[in-house]
């Protein structure tokens, strides 16, 4: 009787725990998922970072595959990016993990990087932003 008891027990609390870990933050900000294509000069650009920087919170991020996609993740298997207006960054270099710049050089202009003049605004539903970029 005292063992199905503890069993029972310990069963239970194990579940509420298992169930309290789960499931997203009730403080996450709502999410939307945002993917495109970027290209300079009309040709995929492989290998760029892109960040997106809300107004305020997280950034989102993503890097380009070979011919130039992305799809940007929010925090580890969270993909997507806050809902409203971003600041847009695109470089060949990954600055924020690379601040002494030991990477090379930069292939893309600095309107689209350190001084970016890129915007996008992210809605509810699937959001599809491509870049086109011009030396």
């Amino acid at each position: 009787m005292i063992r199905r008891s503890f069993t029972f027990i310990f069963c239970f609390a194990l579940s509420c725990m298992l169930t309290a870990c789960g499931g997203t933050p009730d403080d996450q900000p709502k999410l939307a998922p945002v993917s495109g294509t970027v290209t300079m000069g009309g040709a995929p650009l492989a290998g760029a970072f892109v960040r997106f920087y809300p107004t305020s919170g997280r950034a989102s991020a993503a890097k380009t595959n070979e011919e130039g996609k992305y799809e940007l993740v929010f925090i580890r298997d969270e993909m997507g990016a806050v809902l409203g207006k971003h600041t847009v960054k695109i470089s060949t270099l990954d600055e924020e993990n690379d601040p002494f710049g030991d990477q090379g050089s930069e292939t893309v202009p600095e309107k689209y990087n350190k001084k970016t003049t890129l915007e996008a605004t992210v809605t509810e539903g699937d959001n599809t932003i491509d870049f086109d970029l011009t030396k």
